[in-house]
Parts: C-alpha cells; structure tokens; sequence
C-alpha cells in the first residue's frame, strides 16, 4: 500500500533528518514508528505527504509522490499530528470535520452527511456544535481523527497520538485505533501503547532504520532498544 524507497531529508542548515530509508507496509499492517528524540520520526511522517521536500521514491498504491501528485497522495494518506490544535482550528467540530470536505468542493448535502456519519462512528456525535476549545484532550485527539478519517483516506499517519492524553482517553484511543482497517504508521514514545496497538516496529536512530520487526521481539529486546536510545518494556511477571 505504501512504499518507500531511498529516501532522504536534508534541512537547509544541513542537518540529515532522514539518510536513505526504505520500507514498506502493506495492505491494513499497523507499524509503530520509534525512536529517540530527533531520530526523525516527525520528518519522516511529513515527508511523506510531500511537507517537507525529499530525495527518493514514495509511492501509495499505484502513485508516486511528485510535485504533480502531491494532491491525490494527501487525497491517499491522512496526518493526524501530534498537537490536535493543529487541526481543529474553525468555530465547532461540524465546521472542522466538514473543512476538507468543502475545500474539495464537496456538495454541502454530501458534507453533512459524511461528518454526521463520522461524528456517530467516532462516538462523539454530541460534540458536533461544540468549540474544541471547550474538549478534553482525549475529545480534540478524537475530533481530529475525524477530520483525517472523513476524507477516506486508505492509508493514516500519526505522530505521538498518545500525547496530552490520560489513561482513560488513552485507552479510548488504543481501542478505536484497533477498529481502524486502514494501514498505519504510528510514531510514538509511548512503548507500551505500540506494543498493544502495532504488531511491527520500524526503530530509527540519526535518520536510519536501526531494527525492523515484530513488536514482540523488538520492543522488549532490552539491548536493541537501548542500543536504538529508547527504553524497552519490562517482560511483566517476570
């Protein structure tokens, strides 16, 4: 579903965010995206919805990402970003769900329908005239799911969604996370919650893929995670 071949990112300043990565997911995988701060995790994310300018190949499907096809790519891969504000930004959560939808010219009756949908699906029907300034952190992680999802994007990327969230909207999040059939990458810090929502771990380390793997074995691997600059988890019971 998506591929990723040789890619590399270099900031202005010259900093090597991301040297020569490849890899794949395929159909419905979920694949938890770890490492140490400015590993480039957040840099691999964007670039490849072509927020950031790259070298190599990225492909979703049967398209590569150029500058002709960075709207059908954006259409294809949805970003939830690490900070909600970032997405939730208009006067309710109808009129955030519903901005990508009228900024492609999508019939207002269609808009109403699929946020309506969205809102039900997501179990937050009862925020839709509210202002997110006004939710809880675990109700703006929610909305702006929603707002990536009602686009029907095939594949869905997310950075550090665990973020600002309490145990409870935590787990809300894992579950709904496990209802979703998309493929995902998740980038994340919190080792635990990948290795309850992610079967594979991709580990980075300065811009490369240090391990690629089964969370089972690479996330409780307590020398390649140190190695990597992460902590593992603890075996429990053991």
């Amino acid at each position: 579903m998506i591929d990723v071949q040789n890619l590399s990112v270099v900031y202005p300043d010259g900093t090597k965010a991301i040297d020569d990565i490849s890899l794949s997911l395929a159909d419905g995988e979920t694949a938890a995206l770890i490492g140490a701060n400015g590993a480039g995790k957040t840099s691999l994310i964007l670039s490849l919805v072509g927020v950031i300018p790259s070298k190599g190949d990225v492909a979703v499907g049967d398209v590569r990402l150029c500058r002709e096809t960075v709207g059908e790519i954006r259409r294809r891969v949805g970003v939830v970003f690490q900070n909600p504000d970032d997405q939730l930004f208009m006067p309710t959560i109808y009129d955030d769900v519903a901005f990508g939808l009228r900024n492609y010219g999508i019939a207002e009756a269609e808009v109403e329908q699929r946020v309506d949908c969205q809102l039900r699906e997501l179990r937050i029907a009862h925020l839709k005239h509210r202002s997110c300034l006004r939710l809880s952190a675990g109700e703006k992680r929610t909305a702006a799911i929603a707002t990536v999802l009602v686009m029907e994007p095939t594949v869905m990327l997310f950075d550090e969604p665990t973020a600002f969230l309490d145990p409870k909207a935590r787990r809300n999040l894992i579950n709904l996370l496990g209802r979703l059939p998309h493929t995902k990458l998740i980038a994340t810090h919190d080792i635990s919650f990948a290795a309850q929502v992610c079967d594979r771990a991709i580990l980075l380390k300065s811009g490369r893929i240090f391990a690629d793997g089964a969370s089972v074995e690479l996330l409780y691997n307590e020398k390649t995670m140190d190695d990597c600059g992460v902590e593992a988890i603890a075996w429990p019971y053991r």
